[in-house]
């Protein structure tokens, strides 16, 4: 059987390449694998069969590259969704409008049975808390696009971790990544609370008010997405600290977990993934058990996608469950919310946050 897919928004993620992850000579000008319709493309049973945007300019380039009929281009969301039959649809859009788009996608007659957002999930929790609403009253699956999820070394470990107790009990947890919370950081997060299986209880932090991609891009839209961190307490007592104040070029995200068996040290862009074994009272170096290199992006990030998009084949199918929910995309969301009320309150806040907490928006793009 073969499944149709649309995608709304036309640029990056979708499929024509995001400044500072592909050739800037590519991008906006030919299809780029690891994306949304890369993913679609490299399945053997969905396909890929409109498209939607409001930049009509962006629409054409993108429907040339992917090879979408010009009759299945759509000029707005709605009319896509009001046109076609899907069974899963693309939210490629900036993170302000995922609330909309998913929400629209979810109601439509489109009546797709999933919905492939990006992240962050959403700009608010109260806006993903909707959203993981109506996508429950329309029997639709959210599949939030946390694409570390879906590389095999993580969801290796994230076994080590949790079902042979690798490490044992985890205590502490540090980890650093790039600026911009929102865009960048929720990678970093969702990866902690994926492998850890936790949310977040108590939450300190600190922002700079720093974005590198408004400055570098020079334009005059304010956003509040910025650099920034802090500490957050998990609901299972692991202590972790979170740094992502700095810039692209020199950042690498690191985790280093520390727990009463082990410690593991992993950089993401190094490539280089260390463990420990904690042998009367020394810490012994060995290999991590079945997985024999370190993550890297040409392996292991672009990969993603194809595996994302063969989940959501099987989601569709019926033969797996949600790796990548919307409940558990909301727990990264409200580690970020929360450590801006913190610090523009100058206090520490608990998570689940409370209603008016849930409706603080971050801007971003």
């Amino acid at each position: 059987m073969t499944y149709k897919a649309g995608i709304i928004g036309t640029g990056g993620i979708a499929g024509m390449g995001i400044l500072g992850m592909h050739d800037e000579e590519a991008i906006g000008t030919e299809k780029i694998d690891a994306s949304h319709a890369g993913g679609y493309q490299s399945t053997d049973d969905i396909e890929l069969v409109a498209v939607a945007d409001i930049d009509e300019e962006n629409l054409d380039l993108f429907g040339e590259a992917w090879d979408i009929p010009a009759e299945r281009q759509y000029i707005g969301h709605q009319n896509m969704l009001n046109s076609e039959s899907l069974d899963v649809v693309s939210v490629c859009t900036p993170s302000y409008l995922h609330h909309r788009h998913v929400v629209d996608a979810a109601r439509s007659s489109a009546d797709p049975d999933a919905i492939w957002c990006e992240k962050p999930i959403a700009s608010s929790v109260t806006d993903a808390e909707e959203m993981i609403d109506v996508c429950a009253e329309t029997d639709t699956e959210i599949v939030v696009n946390h694409s570390f999820r879906f590389t095999d070394k993580l969801r290796t470990l994230r076994e080590h971790l949790r079902d042979d107790e690798l490490l044992g009990d985890i205590h502490s947890v540090s980890a650093q990544f790039r600026m911009e919370l929102l865009r960048n950081s929720t990678h970093l997060l969702d990866t902690l609370v994926y492998l850890l299986d936790a949310r977040a209880e108590r939450v300190s932090g600190y922002i700079t008010g720093e974005n590198e991609a408004v400055d570098s891009l020079d334009v005059d839209r304010k956003v509040e997405d910025s650099g920034g961190g802090g500490f957050v307490v998990l609901d299972d007592g692991t202590f972790t600290t979170i740094d992502c104040t700095v810039p692209r070029e020199p950042s690498s995200m690191m985790l280093n977990f520390v727990g009463s068996e082990g410690k593991l040290y992993m950089n993401n862009d190094d490539g280089e993934w260390r463990y420990w074994s904690l042998e009367d009272g020394e810490h012994v170096e060995k290999p991590l058990p079945g997985i024999e290199d370190a993550w890297t992006w040409e392996d292991d990030y672009k990969g993603s996608f194809a595996n994302a998009a063969a989940h959501l084949e099987d989601l569709i199918g019926g033969t797996v469950k949600n790796q990548s929910t919307g409940e558990e995309a909301k727990r990264s969301l409200e580690i970020i919310v929360a450590f801006y009320i913190s610090h523009y309150t100058d206090g520490q806040v608990s998570v689940p946050l409370n209603r008016p907490l849930r409706d603080v928006t971050i801007t971003s793009w």
